[in-house]
């Protein structure tokens, strides 16, 4: 039979492990820009992910090139800015919904992709939207499309 000093304790502790696990439910998903300090659609992806939710460190950087070889994005699918979030990559204007499917369903790959700057990604916005994918990719250098926008 625990006397009451030993029940107190046990509660305590289970008290603490439930407070901590608050916080951890609560957390955005952070995402780590690296971007040339002159590009300006850089800073509109950012709003974008900003305002679905995402909490986002801007880091400017000379040469995203080499980021972009450090962490497995082919050449093919190279873009203005290069992102980590949680164990991905995020190539270019790729939607805020497709990196929370992408956190949400963790397929095992490097990243996500949308290549070059289309109009009418997020952060590319303008006077049409022109179709285009968005690719998951591995860092052999292979993909498939993640989604379609703009068709």
């Amino acid at each position: 039979m625990m006397n009451s000093g030993m029940k107190r304790r046990k509660f305590l502790l289970l008290g603490a492990g439930a407070l901590l696990a608050v916080p951890a439910l609560a957390a955005r998903d952070l995402v780590r820009v690296y971007k040339n300090p002159a590009c300006g659609c850089c800073g509109d992806w950012i709003k974008h992910l900003r305002a679905n939710g995402f909490e986002v460190q801007a880091h400017d950087v000379d040469d995203t090139a080499v980021l972009r070889s450090r962490y497995g994005v082919p050449d093919g699918l190279a873009s203005c800015h290069t992102a980590l979030v949680g164990e991905y990559v995020v190539e270019g204007h790729v939607p805020a919904a497709e990196i929370k499917r992408l956190l949400r369903e963790k397929p095992k790959a490097a990243g996500l992709a949308v290549p070059g700057m289309p109009i009418g990604s997020p952060g590319m916005e303008g006077p049409r939207i022109d179709p285009y994918d968005v690719l998951l990719f591995q860092r052999n250098g292979r993909f498939t499309t993640y989604a379609r926008y703009g068709r």
